[in-house]
Formats: structure tokens, sequence, C-alpha cells
């Protein structure tokens, strides 16, 4: 693939980001979350691609969202490609104000992303120095005390981190039992996910059940950087597991990273719209000026780049205003 197309992509979380950073704080997560959304999709058509959304956030009938099946990009004779996309990670922290929401894109070859509804999924990440070595198929102990081997740190060094539901009080439970540190946040599980693989982070693991799009999302930046990820989808509905099954999918199949992402060329870009761990958020300035720090990975090189941007607003079309 291109790899100009690494900056297209970052065009696209920058214009969401610009957008959704409008209602920091104001209470309305689902219209920070729609403006991100018609943002996004008015910038994939500008790019020379003809993609296909196959992990979003809704169905077709669940308008505007960037739906699981739609087509997008200038589809003028472009590169085919799946993409999975998040407008928005982190609704409800734009809304109150909070940390750690970024607008997410991962783009690869067509047939190179799961395919998959829009449902829980059962995820664990690490980072590279325990790529291999820890599965979903293993008892939460046994997985940490594997991580501890693999990074060469005692039990009550490592630190865990998942999203602060109650569906997670068991794991807390066998966490604190191990000794092992927890860091709890409250939305937004890609960054949490990425977090395993920036050693400033102080993160070793992410482990719990969040949504599948955020889970191929995370997928797609965790092989950028050599870390490790596996996922299983986590119907919770008799109607969720006959959508797995009409899309040809084992709902209890262990997914590893390379079922979730195949191969080796994959971009991954995320702005930030709050701050966050290791992305400022969107800061407006005086006469129409704004700032975004992006975030741009492509896997088959292995680079990763930070982007630091000026936005003169007035000069930008209406997707940025």
């Amino acid at each position: 693939m291109d790899r100009n197309l690494a900056m297209d992509l970052v065009r696209v979380t920058e214009a969401a980001a610009l957008g959704a950073g409008k209602y920091l704080g104001r209470g309305d997560k689902n219209i920070a979350d729609q403006v991100a959304v018609d943002r996004m999709r008015k910038m994939f058509d500008t790019i020379d691609i003809n993609g296909e959304v196959v992990i979003g956030e809704g169905e077709m009938d669940e308008a505007p969202m960037l739906y699981i099946g739609e087509k997008i990009g200038s589809k003028r004779g472009g590169l085919e490609v799946d993409i999975a996309v998040d407008p928005l990670d982190g609704t409800n922290c734009v809304a109150k104000g909070l940390p750690n929401a970024i607008a997410v894109i991962a783009l690869a070859p067509k047939g190179h992303l799961l395919n998959a509804p829009d449902m829980y999924m059962d995820k664990i990440a690490v980072g590279p120095k325990a790529k291999g070595h820890v599965s979903l198929d293993f008892p939460l102990k046994a997985n940490l005390s594997i991580l501890s081997r693999a990074l060469d740190k005692s039990m009550d060094d490592l630190t865990v981190t998942m999203l602060d539901r109650e569906r997670h009080s068991q794991l807390i439970k066998e966490c604190r039992e191990a000794g092992v540190r927890i860091k709890l946040f409250t939305d937004g599980d890609i960054g949490a996910a990425m977090a395993t693989c920036f050693d400033y982070s102080g993160v070793d693991m992410m482990i719990g059940s969040g949504g599948a799009p955020e889970g191929v999302l995370a997928a797609a930046a965790i092989k950028c950087m050599g870390g490790d990820f596996q996922g299983r989808l986590a119907p919770q509905s008799e109607e969720e597991i006959q959508r797995c099954i009409a899309m040809g999918l084992d709902h209890k199949k262990l997914l590893t990273l390379d079922d979730l992402v195949k191969g080796n060329e994959v971009y991954f870009a995320a702005t930030g719209v709050t701050d966050g761990d290791f992305l400022r958020g969107v800061i407006y300035k005086a006469n129409k000026v704004a700032t975004t720090h992006s975030l741009v990975m492509r896997s088959e090189t292995g680079t990763i780049r930070f982007i630091e941007a000026i936005h003169k607003l007035d000069k930008k079309p209406v997707y940025a205003k």
C-alpha cells in the first residue's frame, strides 16, 4: 500500500477530533460522537480508496454511525481496503471533560481485518517482551505468573489495567489476591491496550471485556508496535450468536493477533480529543486556530510518528469548522 495513506488517515482523525473537541464537558456524548462521525465521513470522501467498514460502531439502520458494510472513500478506482473505525473512543470522556478520548482508524488491504459484529469481546493485551507468552485460554493467575517471568518483574511490581466495570469484579479480586497493581479506567480501552507497548506508561497488561470494534483497532495498533493481543467474541444474547453464525464466525474461537489483523500491511492513526496518557487533546486558540496531537503507525516498517499540527480553521473546508 502507498505509504502516503498514513498522512491521509491522520487528516481524517484530525477532522473528527476537531469536531468532537468542541463539545468538551457539555454533557452530551451523542452530539460529540455524531460530529466526529460526520467529519470523518466527509474526509474519507477525499481519499482515493475504495474502502469498506468491516467493523465499526453499528449497523446500517443506526445511521449516522459509520456502520458495518458501509462503503467509504472516493471510490475512483482506488485501492480496495478494509477499514475499522471508532470516530470517538471515549464519548463519555468528552461529555464529562475527562482524559483519554481519541479519534481512531485502522486500514489494511481487503480481507485483512476481522469482519465481525459490533458486540462485546474478551481481550488481553501485552507489550513486545511478553508476546507469545500469555493467552486468554489461561487462568488469570497463570498469565500473571508468566508475565512476571517474561518481564523480569516481581508480582507486586506488575501493573494490570482494565475498564472500571462491575463485570470485572472477579478479575479485580484475582489481581488483588495475586498482589499486582491495578489501574482502572472509565472509558476508552484502545489507548489502554496500546499503553502496554509504551514503557513509560508503566502498564504491563490489559484484560477484560469491551467493544469488538475497539478490540480490532487495538490489535491493529499493537501489531504496528510489536506487542500481542488476543480476543474472543462475547455475545450477550441468542440474537448476537446468530449474527456471528451469519457472518461465518465461531464466537467461541480464540482470535489471535493474526486472526484479527492478517498480514503485515496495516496502518493505524489516532488523534487526541482530550488529554491522555500518550496524546494531548485539541486546543482551540484565538483567531480560529487549533492544535492537534496525533499518532500514526505502519506495521510493515514499524514506524511510529507523533504529529503536532496547527490548524487555521478559517482556511479549512466546512468539515473542520
